[in-house]
């Protein structure tokens, strides 16, 4: 690991309420996160944490490029995060959505309708988009 991600994985946040690395994170932007992505969305598994919401708008707004991070989560057995990743991330980009196409209609048909994730699903398969913050 050289020092610049030596650096970039110091900002990782440790704790839920981490907020000043998630500001950090933010200024830096996309893609100069991009090493650290998958530590990141680990962060969305519980939206109610305050890093997750500081963190949300940074990783909604990167779009397509999120995708094969996503596809990982989005084929794996956490509902929950399945369910925070579609209602905070994927929903607020149609360009990302169209890159999770085959993974959306999946969980549609099959995702758990307990955790919401099969409406959640169906809802962005059907254009119903969130305006970015």
């Amino acid at each position: 690991m050289n020092s610049s991600e030596q650096n970039l994985a110091d900002l990782v946040p440790v704790d839920k309420l981490d907020t000043d690395k998630a500001s950090a994170l933010k200024a830096l932007g996309y893609p100069a996160i991009e090493p650290i992505l998958p530590q990141l969305l680990e962060w969305l598994q519980d939206i109610n944490w305050p890093v997750a919401q500081a963190l949300q708008p940074l990783l909604a707004g990167i779009g397509p490029p999120l995708a094969p991070y996503l596809r990982e989560i989005l084929r794996g057995n956490d509902d929950i995060w399945i369910y925070w990743i579609l209602v905070s991330v994927v929903a607020y980009s149609p360009a990302l959505a169209d890159c999770l196409t085959d993974e959306l209609e999946h969980l549609a048909a099959n995702g758990s309708s307990k955790e919401g994730v099969r409406n959640a699903a169906r809802d962005i398969l059907n254009g119903n988009f969130r305006e970015p913050a």
